[in-house]
């Protein structure tokens, strides 16, 4: 990942590229294909690269700013909103793969109004998360087993993480962000609508790790800085006794 990272920001890697393969990555770098995915999913959770599934990943145009800054005061309810990031990558990703292979054509219908409303809200600044949900949603209903639509109703509109913190709100709240988040949307109903199971399963796992892979470099930073302000205020409070104790000349 450091690698990989230190070739797009010096542009050996330029915009547009398109890296290896997993199979070519895993030989070069001697190791295993989980190893590659992961780093792969925090460089996209990065905004360094984009992975379009059945296509490749493809390197980004660097963007300021980089990864949300969470603010410090959120570091517990971030802790919170990953746990159940990781309940969704488990229940989501196979609730893809059976919607792939059950789901109606009214149902793909309804998909597909979801990210049209979506769409249509990043372009007037308007509610993007009732349509997020909505989309997840359509998504577990349409696998047939209704514990999935009930798991999901039962988290409601919270599993956005958007809607739970703050620096996310204010990160999230330009075009392009939310825009790269509809396309890993898009990229997920393509593969439903094609009756692809395995590339649906890939596209929504791919989705929720990238929101997960922000979350947790946002949060390691909030925490750094935590310790760092901590670090900085004892130092200057010790600075300070010391300064008060000083006999004067």
């Amino acid at each position: 990942m450091e690698d990989l990272g230190e070739k797009i920001r010096s542009q050996s890697l330029r915009p547009g590229d398109k890296l290896p393969t997993e199979s070519a990555i895993m030989q070069a770098y001697g190791v295993s294909r989980t190893v590659v995915r992961e780093a792969l999913s925090k460089l996209q959770a990065g905004g360094l690269v984009e992975t379009l599934h059945g296509v490749g990943t493809f390197v980004l145009q660097p963007r300021p700013g980089g990864v949300f800054r969470l603010d410090p005061g959120e570091i517990a309810a971030s802790v919170d909103v990953l746990a159940v990031l990781e309940l969704r990558i488990s229940l989501e990703t196979e609730s893809a793969g059976l919607a792939a292979s059950r789901r109606t054509d009214e149902q793909l219908v309804a998909m597909r109004q979801a990210l049209d409303d979506f769409e249509h809200n990043v372009a007037v600044a308007g509610d993007t998360v009732a349509p997020d949900f909505r989309f997840h949603l359509q998504i577990a209903q349409s696998t047939g087993n209704p514990y999935f639509a009930d798991i999901m109703r039962h988290l409601g509109t919270t599993i956005i993480p958007r809607t739970r913190i703050s620096a996310i709100r204010t990160h999230e709240g330009g075009a392009p962000y939310l825009s790269r988040v509809n396309r890993e949307h898009e990229e997920i109903y393509a593969a439903i609508a094609r009756r692809d199971p395995e590339s649906a399963r890939a596209a929504m796992r791919i989705h929720l790790t990238n929101s997960r892979e922000r979350l947790r470099m946002a949060q390691e930073a909030a925490q750094q800085k935590a310790k760092a302000d901590a670090s900085g205020g004892a130092s200057g409070a010790a600075s300070a006794a010391s300064s008060d104790h000083t006999p004067s000349r």
